[in-house]
């Protein structure tokens, strides 16, 4: 709420464009996203959504305007300049969106992409854990889940809008040790008592949209095979979980996997032992999903990235761009 009160002060007073042009930042803004277009009357997990197809139009005119967009390959080369507004812009998961209505606008603006993709959700398309968790809960007739020894107290279910337990649900499931992850699913679906929809075929990208995607100039990077919280693992199964990305991605595009971004991706969701995970396997940066800005400064397994999402307006993502020392601070909760 102040972010985006002091994002309208700034625009309405053209302080914003003063104030940039005085402070050049030293450093690149990387964005993150998931999902586009309208998920309002989604049955999955509604915050997925990061904008609509026109407003993601709009903000990549925008950056395609004012700023030099870039790839991860160009990283190294921009952290080392003294100046310039870098940003670099990313997707995580997946989602078919990301190519029938994010690509046909990043190639309209000639900007380049990354696209961090989850290879078994491509070869073997299913219901991620977020989305099928959205859905059970979002389904239910139950007034209340009890879900012991999980949760001290009962889950409350009532009539409306599920956000609240939805998010508390999330938010506790990214908390679970791996092996745990399948218990805690399956009760919740016999609590719920909700069979959880099949995906709709248009759900994830396929090979073939994403070597398309790479042929035109798009990154394609890694984020595991099925998409659990890194650090919640042993150091065995993390590694399958990068490896196999690579040999999927290395196979597909017969490309390296260079980069890659943490599921979740917040400062618990890797440890020391995902970081040598990805040295053996030859990563060269890994992102983070907490907020920052990338400098000189970073650790090259922890490019900070700023989730861009629905309520981004117009005024505080261009202040987001154009004063991200200000705007674009990482979270430390």
């Amino acid at each position: 709420m102040k972010r985006d009160l002091a994002a309208k002060v700034l625009a309405s007073t053209g302080l914003r464009d003063l104030l940039a042009f005085f402070q050049r930042p030293h450093g690149v803004l990387i964005l993150n996203y998931h999902r586009i277009g309208d998920g309002s009357q989604s049955p999955y997990d509604r915050e997925l959504w990061s904008a609509s197809a026109s407003t993601f139009d709009e903000q990549v005119a925008f950056l395609a305007r004012h700023c030099d967009v870039i790839s991860p390959a160009d990283l190294d080369h921009a952290l080392a300049r003294p100046h310039g507004r870098h940003v670099m812009i990313t997707f995580d998961d997946g989602y078919r969106d990301n190519y029938e209505l994010a690509f046909p606008v990043l190639r309209a603006h000639k900007v380049p992409a990354t696209f961090f993709v989850t290879t078994g959700f491509i070869d073997k398309p299913t219901l991620p854990w977020w989305d099928e968790i959205a859905a059970l809960l979002r389904n239910t007739k139950v007034s209340a889940l009890t879900m012991a020894p999980w949760f001290r107290t009962p889950l409350l279910i009532e009539p409306g809008d599920r956000s609240h337990p939805i998010r508390q649900t999330l938010e506790f499931y990214k908390t679970l040790p791996a092996h745990d992850n399948a218990a805690f699913l399956a009760q919740l679906r016999a609590e719920s008592q909700v069979v959880a929809p099949d995906i709709s075929r248009d759900h994830w990208m396929d090979w073939d949209m994403i070597r398309e995607m790479h042929a035109s100039g798009m990154t394609i990077g890694g984020h595991t095979v099925h998409h659990p919280v890194l650090a919640r693992m042993p150091r065995e199964q993390q590694l399958a979980e990068i490896a196999g990305c690579r040999a999927r991605i290395n196979a597909e595009l017969g490309a390296e996997m260079g980069y890659f971004a943490y599921p979740v991706g917040g400062r618990d969701a890797f440890n020391a032992d995902t970081w040598a995970c990805l040295e053996d396997q030859g990563v060269r940066h890994a992102f983070s999903y907490y907020g920052g800005f990338a400098t000189r400064a970073s650790s090259k397994y922890d490019m900070p990235r700023v989730a861009i999402e629905t309520s981004v307006g117009t005024d505080l993502f261009r202040a987001m761009t154009r004063l991200p020392g200000v705007f674009c601070r990482r979270a430390y909760t």
